[in-house]
């Protein structure tokens, strides 16, 4: 089955390009990344803190089927309703750097609507590393669910 999220990552490049078209009005697809409730059921997460603002932090958490506690944290730089969120991206206790991550949900139709991200690492070699990991498929099954999900709240 074709993933219908897209990655574009050039090579010698530390960032790459996610795209997914939704079957969303773009005020659902944006709910879906700032409303806590929403982010729990299509994330699998808890969302300890969300301060959905300029200068606003947010703080995820989410446990391992071993039991295993694993945080995720980041500042919001940007915050436009329905437009765009630039945020930072921390995994505690990995390897892995900050990230800065950019979405941009735009409305193509009433109907329909596309969220474009770019995330910036701060190497190639960080990048390279992370779409080494089941990365594409998470993403795309993530998306899925947020259309799954808020499609329920059409």
């Amino acid at each position: 089955m074709e993933q219908k999220t897209k990655i574009k990552a050039e090579d010698g490049k530390q960032d790459l390009v996610i795209k997914r078209e939704f079957s969303l009005p773009v005020e659902l697809l944006f709910r879906a990344y700032v409303e806590p409730e929403i982010i729990e059921q299509w994330m699998g997460t808890k969302v300890l803190k969300l301060e959905n603002k300029r200068h606003g932090c947010w703080q995820f958490e989410t446990t391992d089927p071993k039991g295993n506690k694993h945080c995720f944290n980041g500042v919001i730089h940007e915050f436009y309703p329905n437009q765009k969120i630039t945020r930072t991206f921390e995994m505690e206790n990995s390897p892995f750097p900050v990230q800065l991550e950019f979405l941009e949900f735009e409305r193509l139709t009433d109907n329909t609507s596309k969220l474009t991200m770019q995330i910036v690492y701060k190497s190639a070699e960080f990048r390279d590393q992370m779409l080494k990991l089941p990365f594409s498929q998470g993403i795309n099954m993530a998306h899925n669910r947020i259309q799954e999900i808020v499609n329920k709240l059409l």
